[in-house]
Formats: structure tokens, sequence, C-alpha cells
């Protein structure tokens, strides 16, 4: 038996005993795409999505009408957010909203964490974090005469708790980081840089981007001051889905965010000539919701909470390590690199891969139906979104990125 019939047998094993493999049914698949190893940047819609979409528009907007703000809309920003806390967060009713993008949420939570405390005027992040949330930082950074502290990290790993506690004291405001590093996918250790954080007297602000739906998360039991997360990767919310905001019941009546619209009020139809911010989290709101782009995010948590986070967290792990095996045993020996932790409690969702021919590559893969990610400067990330991923279609995949790479030798 062949090295490539030997994984063939192993992927279709793996498939046979996965307690989640029937839910990928669930999901539209077409057939053009044989190898779907993007989902850490966009999560395949569910069937169920698209007749979802339709009907609300022919029923709830075009039946209702402007009558649907009386009938639900108003309330289904928290109640969703509500939802994403029971479900996936950790987070008790209350302290969840959804509304907005990543990226301006998280300048909203930033912005009010370091207006906590006006004396302190540092912010620690991640010298290699997101492009959004370093450019974010910049234009708080400029906005308020505030000092960046960036810390660096491995290029296969994160930032840890021991160096955010080397560097915060009196003068820090706010820790900025991401749960799952976006190129390593290096899990941090929220709890312990939390900590950290606290003992300063700083305030601990989390990207949840790449862990959310993925990884199991206790944002209260973790003392997690402010989160944000978007909701079209693991969460399957669509290009461009709203985003969320957690603020921690605590923290939350001393926050105001900066952009106030009148959807943030404490009574928005009053019309009234000074804004209030509202008591609760809605506080976070500031125009309009988005009320259809809510829709997919709610059908996938409805899924998520049938089988139960830690299942696919479990599934996460399984696939991961699958991908690890094949590049011991096949793409190593090409001159590929492992940019992702070995140690599965460090590891998100998806395993960053180093070569410098992958960015030429990836057209050729792209012709055949197989996508993964490309980073800069060599990194092919191979994004396993556990519900909609079979072991079989990482198989396909790796297949393809080996032929490729031994095209060019």
């Amino acid at each position: 038996m062949s090295e490539e019939q030997s994984e063939d047998r192993r992927s279709a094993a793996l498939d046979a005993s996965d307690p989640l493999a029937a839910v990928r049914s669930r999901f539209l698949l077409p057939r053009e795409v044989v190898a779907y190893l993007d989902g850490n940047s966009l999560g395949r819609p569910l069937e169920q999505t698209a007749s979802r979409l339709a009907y609300a528009a022919r029923t709830r907007w075009g039946g209702r009408l402007i009558r649907g703000w009386d009938e639900g809309w108003m309330e289904e920003p928290v109640r969703l957010g509500d939802e994403l806390g029971r479900v996936v967060l950790g987070a008790a009713p209350g302290q969840t909203v959804v509304g907005d993008s990543t990226s301006v949420l998280l300048y909203k939570a930033v912005r009010a964490a370091v207006a906590l405390d006006p004396a302190r005027t540092e912010v620690v992040h991640a010298a290699a974090d997101f492009p959004t949330d370093r450019f974010v930082l910049q234009g708080i950074a400029a906005e308020l005469g505030l000092t960046l502290v960036p810390l660096p990290a491995p290029h296969d790993g994160g930032v840890t708790a021991g160096q955010v506690a080397a560097v915060v004291g009196p003068g820090t405001a706010a820790v900025v980081l991401s749960h799952v590093a976006y190129r390593s996918a290096y899990v941090a250790d929220v709890p312990g840089i939390t900590a950290a954080a606290h003992a300063a007297g700083a305030v601990a602000v989390w990207d949840l981007s790449h862990s959310v739906g993925a990884l199991p998360l206790l944002l209260d039991a973790w003392a997690v001051d402010l989160a944000v997360g978007c909701t079209y990767k693991y969460l399957n919310g669509g290009p461009g889905s709203p985003a969320f905001v957690y603020a921690n019941r605590d923290l939350l009546p001393r926050l105001r965010q900066p952009i106030q619209g009148w959807m943030g009020a404490d009574a928005p139809f009053t019309m009234g000539e000074r804004y209030a911010p509202d008591a609760g989290i809605r506080r976070f709101l500031s125009g309009t919701p988005s009320i259809l782009a809510m829709l997919p995010l709610a059908d996938m948590l409805a899924v998520i909470d049938e089988v139960g986070i830690a299942a696919v967290r479990a599934k996460s792990e399984r696939l991961t390590a699958f991908v690890i095996d094949r590049y011991d045993a096949e793409l190593a020996s090409l001159g590929v690199r492992l940019a992702t932790p070995r140690d599965p409690m460090r590891r998100g969702s998806h395993v960053t891969l180093d070569h410098p021919a992958f960015e030429a590559i990836v057209p050729a893969l792209q012709a055949r139906g197989v996508i993964p990610d490309f980073r800069g400067p060599d990194g092919l990330r191979i994004g396993l979104s556990p519900l909609s991923t079979s072991f079989a279609e990482v198989d396909l995949g790796l297949d393809a990125v080996q032929e490729q790479l031994l095209r060019r030798t």
C-alpha cells in the first residue's frame, strides 16, 4: 500500500468514527470545491440559512415592514448577544450585544477602557497582531496621545502571561490581545494574562475572532473585562456579518463608548436633546442594527448549541493533529516549516505551514478546487472549521499542496 493510499484509508476511518460527521451535510457544499480549507476566514453557509433569509425578506420585512421594530427587532441585538454568551462565550445575560464590525467594536471597547483612568497612558499589545487590531490601536494612540507597548512573539507562538507581567505597571491603561494568533494559531493564556493586567490596575481587552465558535470560552470565569469578535469565521454568519462586544457586568456601569448614537441611548424614541447611555450593554450600540444579517448567526448558534462546544473543540484538535501528522510524514522533507504550536492546548483551529513557493502555488490550488488561505510572507493557513470540514477533504487538499511542491523541485 502506498503512503497516499494509507492516508486516504486513515482519513476515511477518521470520518467514519467522527460523531459530528453528519453535521457537515447541513452546509452548502458546492461540487467544484473539493477541499475548503479557509473556514477560519469565512465559514460555509448552512443550507437552512438560504431559505431563512428569503423567508425573512418576504414575511418579517416584506410583511411586517416598520412594525417589525415593535415585534422583536429592537431587542434582537441583545437577545442574540445573550445567546452568544450562553452558547459560546461563557457569559451570563446582559453583557454581550451584536452590532457593527469587529474594527468598530474594538475601537469602542478600547476607547471605553482607556477612558477609565486618564492618568494611565500606555496600551500593551502584540507587535504582530492582526492588522486591524494594530491599526485601531495606532489611531487611538494618535487621538489621545497614548504610548503603545508592542510585545514580540515567536513566529510559531504568541504573547505569554510572563511577557505581559514584565511590562505592565502604574502607567498601563489596557492590555489588548487576540485569544488565538491569526497567523500561528497560538492560544493565549486569557485568565493568566487578564490576571497580570488586573494586578497592575489595567483593563484586559480581548479579540476572540479566531477562537469564538471553535474553542470553549469562559469570559465570566476568566474575569475578562472587555472582548470583541467577528461572526463570519467559525460562527458562519456570512461575509461582513455583524460582530459582537462583551463587557463585564461589574465594569459596565463605568464604561462610556465614544460613538454615541440613538440606538445606544437610554430612551431612543424620546428624541431627547442630549445623549444619556442605556444602563446596560445596549450602550455599545450606535446606529440601527442589521437585523437580516443576524439571521445566519442565529442559525449557526443553534447548531453549536445542539452538538456542544466541547465536541466542536475535540474535533478541531483531531483535525489539526491530522494536518501536523501529514506535515511530519510528507511535507517537512519538502522544505515546509510548521509555524503553529504542536501542543493542542496552545493550538487553535488552523495550522500554518511556511514555504517560499506557497504564494505562487495558491492559484493552481484554487483552480483545482482546493481553497486554503495565504498569509505573507510565505504562510499557508490550513483553516479547519470543525462542523463543516471532513478529514477526507483535508487529505485531498494536502495531496494537492504536496503535488504542487513536488512539481517545483
